[in-house]
Parts: C-alpha cells; structure tokens; sequence
C-alpha cells in the first residue's frame, strides 16, 4: 500500500512538473501576430482601432444608441459646464459608457465565436459584463445630476 502511495505521489510530481516545463515554454513564445513597434505599429494600432470603432457602429444597436447620447451630452456639457473642468467630466463620464460598452461588446463577439449554444458560463460572462455596462450608465447619470443640482441649487 505504501509503495503504490510513493509511486501515485512520484507520477503527480512528475506530472506537475512535466505541465511546468510546457507552461514555461508557452509563456516564453511570442505571438507571430505581435508588431515589432515604431511608426508602422502605430498607424496599424490606429487602423485597428477605426476598424473596431466601425464594427461597434455597424453591429452593436447598443453601441449606437450611447454614441447618439454622447452627441446630445457633449454640447449640453460645453453649456452646461460652468468650468472647462467641469464640461469634461461631464463629456468623460459618457465617454467612459462608450469604452465599457465596447469592452463588453468584444467579449460577447468573443464568446459567441466560441459557441452560439446556451452555456452558462458564457451566459454569466455576458450577464457580468451587461451589469458594468449599467453600473457605468448609472455612474455617469449620478455625476450629471451632482453637478446639475450643484449648479441649479447654489
């Protein structure tokens, strides 16, 4: 019994340390993918980010319906905004909705092209990622209507 005991305990240290060496090695490759850096891999970043901008345009309704807020909060903002700082806040409260919006876009395009069947880890995933979206709103909601009482009530 206690030779069987060493030889399971000698297989999983090997076992582990078999999955140690591969991870290692994993870790240490690069991406073929990856740029090398200078002009050219920012004006790719910058294609790449256009590219994402119009996807999120073309296929996230949700995505539209935020750009369109943002269109309507920022000249409200310029107007409303008794300083510079303050107009800003109010622009980049919105703008963060914009970025949390296409954060959760991305995974839920990620995890339909893993499957389009019902999972619930999936399905928590984009249930989690739904709720920073509305968090997000709430949060820039709050700031608008701190500084509108701010404004209208001093």
């Amino acid at each position: 019994m206690f030779v069987r005991l060493l030889m399971w305990v000698s297989e999983v240290v090997i076992t582990m340390a078999a999955l140690s060496i591969n991870e290692h090695n994993y870790m240490n490759q690069s991406s073929p993918f990856k740029s090398k850096g200078g002009f050219h891999r920012l004006l790719n970043a910058l294609r790449y980010s256009a590219q994402g901008l119009y996807a999120a345009c073309r296929h996230e309704a949700a995505f539209r319906q935020e750009l369109l807020a943002l269109a309507v909060v920022t000249p409200l903002a310029l107007w409303v905004g008794r300083t510079p700082l303050e107009s800003l806040l109010l622009v980049a409260c919105w703008v963060l909705v914009l970025i949390v919006e296409l954060v959760n876009s991305a995974i839920e395009a990620l995890a339909d092209s893993v499957t389009l069947e019902h999972h619930p880890l999936i399905g928590r995933a984009k249930d989690l990622c739904s709720a920073a979206v509305l968090l997000t709103i709430g949060l820039a909601s709050l700031v608008w209507l701190v500084v509108l009482a701010d404004i209208f009530w001093t």
